[in-house]
C-alpha cells in the first residue's frame, strides 16, 4: 500500500465509551491511538477494575480505495 492509503483518526472518529472488556463500565475514551495501514489500534484503560486491553478497528480495501479529496 501507497502512504496515501493509510487511513487517519479523526477527533471526531475516536471511539467514545467503550465497554472495559473484564467489567462493562463504560470508559470515556481511548490512552493511546496508532494508526495503521487500514487498521487503527485503541489502548483502553478501565479506572474502575484496572484492566488494560487493546481493540482494533479493520477497514476494508473498498474504504482504502478512496483517498480524501482535501487535504
Amino acid at each position: 500500500m501507497t502512504k496515501a492509503n493509510v487511513v487517519k483518526a479523526h477527533i471526531g472518529d475516536i471511539p467514545r465509551h467503550n465497554p472495559c472488556a473484564q467489567c462493562g463500565t463504560p470508559i470515556p475514551q481511548p490512552d493511546w491511538i496508532e494508526p495503521g495501514e487500514g487498521r487503527v489500534s485503541y489502548l483502553w484503560t478501565c479506572h474502575a477494575c484496572n484492566y488494560r486491553f487493546e481493540a482494533i478497528a479493520i477497514f476494508d480495501e473498498a474504504a482504502l480505495e478512496h483517498p480524501p479529496l482535501a487535504a
